[in-house]
């Protein structure tokens, strides 16, 4: 069996098959709260099924152990529709403690398996808030990585809020990895994957493995964020485990507007496995961590990683383009937040863009 030697901090055929589950994902938006929670309940009982089948399969199939399961953005509840922060608080958040958690850390221990997700959090700290968080549950039931999503259009997000979140859970619980015994753990949140800066921040703590929730279209063509996906892992030398929804029911949006496309991408940007459209679990592939630790200690040109020279950029990301904080005013105030503050401030970055020559109007 593949293990992690500690003492010596090296790997030994450190490999195994990670899953990209493609799930219909059950919004909770047309639902008052109590209907709402129930569903939550129900999506996570769908989960359970779907997983313990698909591990099944592909042990029979293929003869491979799956220890890690990546499942999309929005499974549990679909995304906020026009909802204000508090309607979203009361009908799809969950506490870090809640029974939800514990539900799905049950899935993780019963199929022995790493359960990457994303799902909208409360946080004591921040009551008038939640976060959208990726979160790793570990086969023992413990939840081993909270991330919270960093750029959002329409939802709150640690910067938001910057010099509070860093006085409670320091810059390495920004950027949070989980070193395990199936190599180094991150995660990035749907179109944080148009970001390099961010899987850079997670390669430069270690990261190895991207678990990627995404919610996105698919398309006969290479769509940003499939491109994304490539280049993250080329950049990094690291994988990228994209698990995206096989449509969002209970909008009236067009269900399968976000369907397709998950799959799982090795340190070359080489697409190892891909689904297509509806609930699959056909995006699974090996993960060889051995051969990227391998890759990576070796002095070479292809040895993109070590040839970094971040200092070189230091100027150019000291200037502030989206400003952090920006909601620390109105929290302090009890001042009811909505879509209109996130379209205020982009709009004053936008102005100030111009104003500096980085963007021009002719």
């Amino acid at each position: 069996m593949p293990f992690y030697d500690t003492t010596l901090g090296v790997s030994m055929d450190l490999s195994y098959c990670a899953l990209a589950l493609q799930l219909e994902c059950r919004s909770v938006n047309s639902l008052d709260i109590a209907a709402s929670r129930q569903q939550i309940f129900n999506n996570i009982a769908h989960i359970s099924q779907q997983i313990k089948s698909s591990l099944g399969f592909i042990k029979t199939y293929s003869g491979d152990s799956v220890r890690l399961v990546v499942l999309p953005e929005y499974f549990l509840t679909g995304f906020p529709m026009g909802e204000s922060i508090e309607e979203w608080q009361a009908k799809a958040a969950l506490a870090m403690d809640g029974e939800e958690y514990e539900r799905l850390a049950t899935i993780a221990q019963d199929n022995n398996i790493y359960l990457s997700g994303n799902a909208y959090e409360l946080d004591p700290n921040f009551p008038s808030l939640y976060f959208q968080t990726c979160f790793i549950i570990s086969p023992t039931g413990d939840i081993v990585l909270r991330y919270r999503r960093l750029i959002s259009m329409f939802a709150p997000t640690p910067h938001d809020v910057w010099q509070p979140y860093l006085d409670i859970y320091g810059y390495e619980g920004v950027f949070p990895v989980a070193k395990t015994e199936i190599g180094h753990l991150a995660a990035i949140a749907s179109e944080e994957i148009l970001y390099p800066e961010i899987a850079r921040c997670l390669a430069m703590q270690g990261a190895e493995v991207f678990m990627h929730n995404t919610s996105e279209i698919s398309a006969p063509d290479l769509t940003p964020k499939d491109i994304a996906k490539r280049a993250r892992a080329i950049e990094n030398m690291a994988y990228v485990v994209s698990a995206n929804s096989a449509g969002i029911i209970g909008t009236n949006l067009p269900s399968n507007s976000s369907d397709g496309m998950s799959k799982i991408v090795d340190t070359k940007g080489r697409v190892l496995a891909q689904a297509d459209v509806g609930e699959t679990m056909a995006a699974h592939a090996e993960i060889n961590i051995s051969s990227l630790r391998s890759q990576r200690l070796k002095p070479a040109m292809t040895n993109v990683f070590a040839r970094q020279r971040n200092e070189l950029f230091l100027p150019t990301y000291q200037k502030t383009v989206y400003p952090a904080d920006n909601m620390v005013a109105q929290i302090g105030d009890e001042k009811p937040i909505n879509r209109q503050h996130f379209i205020d401030t982009q709009v004053h970055v936008i102005d100030n863009l111009i104003a500096q020559g980085v963007f021009s109007t002719r």
